[in-house]
């Protein structure tokens, strides 16, 4: 299934694991703007409805599928919980508290954390080249975790906040679920197709933040949000619950979950460029240089598999 799949299919693997790791750091720092118009509750909701009303023909299973099982129905539920819904909660709330720069180099953890749960639930064996990826993550993030220019920009909403540990501490839980989001994957790929992994697990998240989205929906004045947020609104929940999760499921089918989170360190890099290049914060040398480190990360990742 991984190392015997073709050249050829491991490269469109690479690519989709590469474009939704991109995708997901991009909104990850342009949901900022986002939860300064939103409460984060009802953004969660809101981005999940939307979401759902895009995707409806993806729950239909397909000829080739199987039926679910309870096991799998469960792995799906925790899959939206921990992955979806819970990752939303923590890193919306996180990135408000915190600055884009900030959140992308606790994500930049991801390889690692991914890498150790794939070696204690799925058993996967870690190679000297994934490890070594990884140890580029972790010194590319022990960077910029020195650095000290990866404040906010002056101004912005986290610069005036009192409680940015509280923000960083957040977007950590955010990796943990994204962690548990890779390896849960691994196992659904195995059962049910990208398609419908991802319409069911939105459908999830739509209904676990339903109670709290309906409540702050009844106090939120709609009409004060500008058509520009809404339009950011609606490539955020495309983005999210469609584009990043069919592409990462699409990747994970032919890919080892820990060489799949090596791909992560593509996160806070597009994390921080959006923050540099959108919402005019600041990036030093350091910095350039641990991300430098890290896509070198993924070239040691996915290099054999290009030479086989």
């Amino acid at each position: 299934m991984n190392s015997a799949a073709p050249a050829s299919g491991r490269l469109v693997a690479y690519g989709c694991l590469a474009l939704s790791m991109s995708l997901v750091g991009g909104y990850v720092a342009l949901s900022k703007p986002l939860v300064a118009a939103f409460p984060v509750l009802l953004l969660a909701w809101l981005r999940f409805g939307i979401a759902a009303l895009a995707m409806p023909h993806w729950l239909k299973r397909t000829p080739d599928e199987p039926p679910m099982t309870p096991r799998t129905r469960w792995l799906v539920f925790l899959e939206s919980f921990l992955g979806n819904f819970l990752f939303s909660i923590c890193m919306l709330f996180g990135v408000s508290l915190t600055s884009a720069v900030s959140a992308g180099v606790i994500m930049a953890s991801i390889p690692a954390c991914v890498a150790v749960a794939s070696w204690l639930f799925l058993r996967e064996r870690i190679t000297v080249r994934i490890g070594l990826a990884i140890a580029c993550a972790a010194l590319g993030i022990g960077l910029l975790a020195l650095s000290p220019a990866h404040a906010p920009a002056p101004g912005s909403a986290a610069s005036s906040s009192s409680m940015p540990w509280l923000g960083n501490l957040l977007v950590f839980c955010a990796v943990l679920c994204e962690t548990a989001y890779a390896v849960i994957g691994k196992s659904l790929t195995g059962r049910l197709g990208p398609k419908r992994i991802a319409s069911l697990i939105n459908l999830w998240g739509f209904v676990l933040s339903m109670p709290f989205g309906i409540w702050f929906a009844l106090q939120f004045d709609f009409t004060a949000v500008r058509f520009g947020t809404w339009a950011l609104l609606v490539a955020y929940a495309l983005a999210a619950s469609i584009w990043t999760v069919w592409l990462w499921m699409t990747g994970l089918r032919n890919v080892p979950a820990a060489q799949a989170g090596v791909f992560a360190v593509l996160l806070p890099v597009s994390a921080a460029l959006v923050g540099v290049l959108v919402l005019d914060e600041n990036l030093s040398s350091p910095q350039l240089l641990a991300f430098a480190i890290a896509l070198v990360g993924v070239v040691l990742a996915t290099w054999p598999g290009r030479r086989t």
